[in-house]
């Protein structure tokens, strides 16, 4: 998977990242809206309830990946430019990216789930039904 670039260094660095606690506080106002950038199968597998699926990469493998280039228009589909936003993927690397690429684009309440959706899941701020905790799904925070 390679050594990051230098721009790929100065995007992560202008980002703004939240720990889970404050996540699950934004999410609970109903203000932020959460998108989720990892690939459809890791989202179908679980994700935040009311997450929007919009994948940053389309493809990982031994061979490389296969950035979305559309992944700035797909969102700007779903939200307006000044819509309070909260992205996340697996650990927090990919949504990093993401949303350096968002505030590049010209919006401004974009925020990173520092840690990605593993560190939601292992929060005490973070629960979920118990009917679903193997599932992963429909999860809430509180």
């Amino acid at each position: 998977m390679g050594s990051l670039g230098s721009s790929d260094v100065e995007k992560r660095l202008a980002v703004e990242s939240v720990n889970t606690e404050v996540a699950c506080a934004l999410l609970a106002t109903e203000q932020y809206g959460y998108v989720d950038v990892r690939m459809w199968e890791d989202f179908d597998r679980g994700h935040v309830a009311g997450a929007r699926n919009v994948p940053y990469y389309l493809s990982v493998n031994p061979h490389g990946k296969e950035r979305n280039l559309d992944f700035v228009d797909q969102v700007a589909a779903l939200h307006s430019k000044q819509d309070r936003l909260l992205l996340g993927c697996r650990s927090g690397v990919r949504s990093r990216l993401a949303t350096a690429d968002l505030v590049a684009a010209g919006f401004t309440k974009v925020k990173n789930l520092e840690g990605g959706y593993l560190s939601l899941l292992k929060s005490v701020s973070y629960q979920q039904p118990a009917a679903l905790a193997n599932l992963h799904k429909f999860s809430f925070c509180f």
